[in-house]
């Protein structure tokens, strides 16, 4: 079973998105445990502060270390991965997340504000991770796209193992799925009429799988 630990300051943002579909069914079926953890139970004072203003100047606050230590200290175990989402991260791609899915425990920490104190990244965290170059308000959306993307590659979590085999970028984080077909074979596009390829209406699997194989980019 994956168990999967993340901390946000918007817990709230999870209730949804988790309680649907192959995620849903994979913690019914008990391969997958997600909790969802309010960072500010690990932080000091009546205001229950994880952000501070930045050494330097400039605009925006800055997530802090204490917080963050202190709740990892707590939930991480001796084979946890502990991944924060941030802008400054590596860019991720589906081999990574082919990677967590062969991992027990992962901890995802959701950035907010101007991001982290550096020495978070530095030195708490195992893998930094960018969705795409562009900056989102926080980190939450990113964490349910990691989840997402790990959680499909789990042994049982889809009903044909084989298929995220064929999914664009499962063999070297490049190639793109071919193109795929359903019925009807023929559709009048305002007079125009659109196709199946042939060759998949054929009945010749060896032939189909040359094809596909020639068909993806």
């Amino acid at each position: 079973m994956l168990k999967i630990d993340i901390l946000t300051i918007f817990p709230e943002m999870f209730e949804g998105p988790f309680s649907y579909s192959i995620i849903e069914r994979a913690q019914e079926a008990g391969l997958l445990e997600i909790d969802i953890h309010d960072l500010r139970n690990w932080a000091e004072g009546k205001h229950k502060k994880v952000d501070d203003t930045p050494y330097g100047g400039g605009g925006g606050m800055v997530m802090m270390i204490e917080p963050i230590h202190k709740a990892l200290k707590e939930l991480k175990k001796k084979d946890s991965i502990v991944i924060a989402t941030t802008a400054k991260g590596e860019t991720y791609k589906q081999s990574t997340a082919k990677n967590f899915a062969t991992h027990k425990h992962l901890i995802i920490i959701c950035g907010h504000y101007e991001g982290f104190d550096q020495r978070i990244l530095d030195e708490l965290v195992d893998y930094p991770a960018s969705i795409g170059n562009y900056v989102l308000t926080g980190g939450e959306i990113p964490a349910m796209v990691i989840v997402d993307s790990v959680v499909r590659l789990l042994p049982g979590a889809v009903g044909n193992e084989e298929t995220p085999k064929n999914d664009s970028f499962y063999e070297d984080d490049k190639t793109i799925q071919y193109p795929i077909y359903t019925k009807p074979a023929e559709y009048d596009l305002d007079g125009k009429v659109l196709k199946v390829p042939g060759i998949l209406l054929s009945g010749d699997h060896k032939e189909i799988q040359k094809w596909r194989n020639s068909q993806s980019q």
